[in-house]
């Protein structure tokens, strides 16, 4: 395959995680009457820009569907994340009522609603239709299509140009992130912001976060390589933030290339953290398929040995993270019974590949589990905080990456 940022041939892979589902095609009952579709899961490296990306097999079409199970307001947590950063770049940029924002990826109205309220006009782009329904109870005006150039030049023929531009967690989501980029620079106005938050690979490798791995993540981003790209289509990044976000992110901020905006230090000492970690050499990648594969051998027998106890083994949270964890590991329903989720559109249906039941939380209760997995690691604290009543029957949350960690 070809780079998807300098077109160049990869051979190098990074990580072979087998094959897998779409991590977030939930089943319905009925679907286990018909065959379920896999692609490999493998991240390939390029050598040449040092850029990390997923093997082309699948169109973003098929993965974004009019289903499409996520939904942001589900995390209390992401929901206070969003309000924080509403009230923070209003006063960094001193948007207003004249001012125009549009979030790409605006999933179902979770960041926009606090424009809303502030009096600041929007417009939400979200492809997925049942997401892009949720957000228009809050005013928001939404474009259910996918972002692009072409996107971007029909918006401006019914909008102006934007004040600011928000992406969070898609960037990492497009197939031809050069198009995308390309698009953000024909809508923004001459000194409007971009601000992109993104999953930092840097992390993904230090804390073998490999669960975050998916087909719906086309890339796996570092400040170095998101700056080139910048820079190809005439932007340049003047900040960014490291975020506890994920297991770890970058805001990134973003603006013209002639934009006077000086480049704050905080760049410098992001590019300096890759390049001191080796992220521009082959060294830093040789391990990590061995660390993985520890991970996975680690979790299965924690999980055989408990069973042989007789210890009955729940999980929460039926994220795609959790997903790609189940399907490498191979785990079904002999060994973890039910996932528990918040989400009523996932309740009642059954993850892709385990085929494991997922169920509303309102049951631990009722089902008193001994262990509970919890698969999105990054917001174990308010799971634990929100069901800590499984201690009175003695029961435990643990998480598998990047080890074996029992919660007390």
């Amino acid at each position: 395959m070809n780079c998807r940022n300098c077109n160049k041939i990869i051979e190098r892979s990074f990580v072979d995680l087998g094959h897998a589902p779409p991590s977030n095609s939930y089943l319905k009952i009925e679907d286990l009457a018909k065959p379920e579709k896999t692609f490999p899961l493998r991240v390939m490296v390029c050598e040449h820009c040092w850029m990390v990306q997923t093997e082309d097999n699948e169109s973003r079409e098929e993965l974004f569907h009019a289903d499409y199970a996520y939904f942001s307001s589900t995390s209390s947590g992401w929901l206070k994340h969003a309000e924080c950063y509403v009230d923070m770049i209003m006063e960094r940029l001193k948007l207003g009522p004249s001012s125009l924002v549009i979030e790409v990826a605006s999933n179902d109205g979770y960041l926009l609603k606090n424009f809303v309220t502030k009096n600041i006009p929007c417009l939400g782009i979200e492809p997925t239709l049942e997401t892009a329904e949720a957000s228009k109870k809050y005013g928001i005006p939404v474009i259910s299509e996918f972002f692009g150039n072409a996107l971007a030049k029909s918006i401006l023929t019914k909008y102006r140009k934007a004040d600011l531009i928000v992406g969070n967690n898609v960037y990492a989501h497009v197939p031809d992130i050069h198009d995308f980029t390309q698009g953000m620079k024909t809508v923004l106005n001459a000194s409007g912001t971009i601000t992109l938050e993104f999953p930092h690979f840097y992390n993904l490798l230090k804390f073998k976060q490999f669960d975050t791995i998916y087909h719906e993540h086309f890339s796996y981003l570092t400040l170095s390589v998101v700056s080139d790209i910048f820079h190809a289509h005439g932007l340049k990044i003047f900040d960014v933030e490291e975020l506890s976000t994920h297991g770890g992110s970058l805001r990134v901020y973003g603006c013209h290339e002639e934009d006077p905006r000086p480049i704050s230090l905080n760049v410098d000492h992001i590019y300096e953290k890759e390049f001191a970690y080796g992220l521009q050499s082959n060294l830093a990648y040789d391990e990590f398929q061995s660390s993985v594969d520890k991970i996975k051998n680690d979790l299965l027998l924690f999980l055989i040995k408990e069973k042989q106890k007789g210890k009955s083994i729940a999980a929460y949270g039926a994220a795609a993270k959790g997903n790609t964890l189940l399907n490498y590991a191979g785990l079904k329903t002999d060994l973890i019974s039910f996932v528990y989720d918040a989400a009523p559109s996932k309740q009642g249906k059954l993850m892709p590949g385990s085929h494991i039941p997922i169920l509303p939380p309102t049951l631990i209760q009722e089902h008193r589990p001994d262990w509970v997995l919890i698969l999105p690691w990054n917001i174990a604290e308010e799971i634990q905080t929100q069901y800590s009543g499984i201690k009175n029957w003695g029961g435990k949350f643990f998480a598998a990456i990047p080890e074996i960690r029992i919660f007390d």
